[in-house]
């Protein structure tokens, strides 16, 4: 008797490897997945849907084997050195013509080296971003494949159909070139990574600063997801004043430490946003405020030190309430335009080609960061999918000017209360110093001629010029 063929393999039974598969299994593919951990294998298979075709196997072999031509397999392994692994242990079971996916977070710069290394086999290599977490894998993520264009089609049908819909629109699109799609997912957690900081900042505010219980704190977060704040990171927080703690009386958000973890994406999108010189300072914020957080004991003792209170903010609730509403409207906003003017930069500096308005499109469902502004951003890609950066678009213009005022009020309560608000500060002074025509680097360029014979150019003639300054 033949053996089963299979439609699509999975190297990885974690959480999100295991999920994926099941939701191909759901609808219609036959799926087979490899994982040395038989436990893992064991409860793939029962988490199977009844009449599913579903396999979990105990080696590469055996999952190999069992693939239809041209094979598709997918890894969901940690990044680095193990994806590398993954892909050599393959290599002498895989023929040409075999398409090898990784769906990890892997650095744009390896799936890159990946693609080359493998395209001189003959063997197709795509990066793929997935997003949704554990949720979103089993009932519909958004997915950023990028790379082989040859492979893509015979990767399409299962991603379109696992993929989350909105309007019956699959939220996955072929997004560039190269590590374009990696690239894209990159981008993606770091816009992730600024507006829970933001989110963060404007619940200590409202917390600790206006005296908000976690109840109120719910049903305000509660009423902003009903309104033009709509967004996946704004209901769960929604949700997270509810939960109850099972080992206090306590709500769970009172216990948690203030000290955050972090995978490294955030990280990788400022530093690849410095290295093409694109201004990204509420993400880089983000990250720096993670990494601030980390020094919990020096935070205890520096507080100590300087007697560090927040203070109590007398502006009557419901007004504050309105003003940090459209303080996160606004931050929130920046925070997808520093990331899209990134993407945009790189599509060209990296000739990754990325379709900007596919991007905006596949995030609108399934993913981490959906929000009722990527229907918008939608439509002003489609009219101009050359757009550097959105605060040249009028409709956002007109957006921001409406909120702006509120967040400089909130700004100045912050900081006058010894609040901690990086990113909405980073937020403001991007918005200013990007709307402004006249900055004051003419004295940085002066300082630089002078220690450094580095040049600078004039305002009335062209070219480049030296003064010899006096001591």
């Amino acid at each position: 008797m033949a053996a089963q063929q299979f439609d699509f393999g999975m190297i990885g039974l974690g959480v999100m490897g295991r999920n994926l598969l099941l939701n191909m299994a759901d609808h219609g593919f036959k799926v087979i997945g490899f994982d040395k951990d038989n436990q893992k294998t064991t409860a793939f298979e029962a988490a199977a849907t009844p009449g599913t075709t579903v396999k979990g196997v105990g080696t590469l072999e055996e999952m190999v084997t069992q693939l239809s031509a041209p094979r598709r397999i997918m890894m969901l392994v940690p990044a680095g050195k193990p994806v590398d692994d993954v892909i050599e242990s393959l290599l002498p079971l895989v023929q040409q013509g075999d398409i090898i996916i990784d769906g990890g977070n892997s650095h744009y710069t390896d799936t890159l080296r990946r693609v080359t290394y493998l395209k001189g086999k003959g063997i197709h290599f795509m990066g793929v971003g997935v997003s949704g977490g554990e949720q979103g894998a089993r009932t519909g993520p958004s997915i950023m494949p990028g790379g082989d264009q040859e492979a893509y089609p015979h990767v399409q049908p299962m991603l379109e159909a696992i993929a989350a819909k909105v309007n019956g629109e699959p939220c996955v699109a072929h997004l560039g070139k190269g590590a374009a799609g990696h690239y894209v997912k990159m981008v993606h957690n770091g816009i992730e990574y600024a507006i829970m900081q933001l989110i963060s900042e404007c619940y200590d505010l409202l917390h600790r600063g206006a005296g908000l219980n976690n109840d109120e704190l719910h049903q305000v977060f509660d009423s902003w997801n009903k309104s033009d704040l709509q967004s996946f990171l704004v209901e769960i927080t929604a949700d997270i004043f509810l939960q109850q703690d099972d080992k206090t009386p306590q709500r769970l958000i009172d216990v948690i430490l203030d000290k955050a973890g972090a995978k490294g994406t955030g990280k990788w999108t400022s530093q690849d946003a410095m290295e093409i010189g694109v201004p990204i300072p509420t993400i880089d914020m983000s990250v720096t405020m993670r990494n601030i957080s980390s020094l919990k004991e020096e935070r205890v003792k520096a507080a100590a030190l300087y007697n560090t209170q927040a203070g109590k903010i007398s502006t009557p609730k419901e007004a504050f309430i309105q003003q940090v509403h459209d303080a996160l409207y606004f931050g929130i906003l920046i925070s997808y335009t520093q990331g899209l003017a990134l993407l945009h930069r790189a599509s060209t500096d990296l000739d990754m080609q990325i379709p900007m308005q596919k991007v905006v499109s596949v995030w609108r469902g399934g993913c981490i960061i959906r929000s009722s502004l990527l229907d918008l951003f939608t439509k002003i890609y489609t009219q101009n999918p050359q757009l550097e950066n959105l605060l040249l678009n009028e409709q956002i213009a007109q957006l921001l000017q409406g909120k702006e005022q509120n967040l400089r009020t909130v700004a100045a309560i912050a900081t006058q209360n010894k609040f901690a608000a990086g990113c909405l500060l980073s937020a403001l002074s991007y918005f200013d110093a990007y709307c402004s025509s006249q900055l004051p680097i003419n004295l940085v360029q002066a300082q630089r001629d002078y220690f450094g014979a580095h040049t600078y150019q004039r305002i009335d003639q062209p070219g480049t010029f030296h003064t010899i300054w006096n001591k």
